[in-house]
């Protein structure tokens, strides 16, 4: 496994494209170099390795499934679990997106088409539901979608 590679892997929430370089994720989505994305980490040990949560949210985020964060300084994260951490697990974290063109739906021979490695599983690719999102202030929370 390299980490350069772009993977396509069915994710704890829809099917998405991972990748330690973001520059690749974005050259294969098609979408600018200067957005940045979030990165999926296999456990909240990992995350803190690289992060710092703020204190008052720590515990939120060590208990949220399926939830991603913003925080104030913009970098985005999630923690993951089930086979989709088994994976991240020798990365340490990788960058995550969405299996699809920059603004249009999941189309499985395109992501097929673009990635390096497919990963897939005997129940195959589905499209679930995105993982919510909230950004972190010191204001509190907010609910991003």
């Amino acid at each position: 496994m390299k980490r350069d590679w772009v993977y396509l892997v069915q994710t704890d929430t829809t099917v998405g494209f991972l990748s330690c370089d973001p520059a690749r994720l974005a050259a294969v989505k098609g979408r600018p170099a200067s957005r940045p994305f979030l990165k999926a980490y296999p456990d909240f040990a990992a995350l803190t390795k690289e992060l710092r949560i703020p204190p008052k949210d720590r515990r939120y985020v060590r208990k949220s499934v399926k939830t991603s964060f913003i925080l104030p300084n913009g970098r985005s994260f999630r923690v993951v679990t089930g086979p989709h951490a088994d994976f991240l697990r020798p990365f340490g974290g990788c960058y995550s997106t969405s299996a699809n063109r920059h603004g249009e739906r999941f189309d499985v021979d395109f992501a097929r088409g673009v990635c390096d490695v497919v990963v897939e599983s005997k129940e195959g690719f589905r499209e679930n539901p995105p993982s919510r999102i909230f950004r972190l202030s010191r204001k509190g929370r907010k609910k991003v979608r």
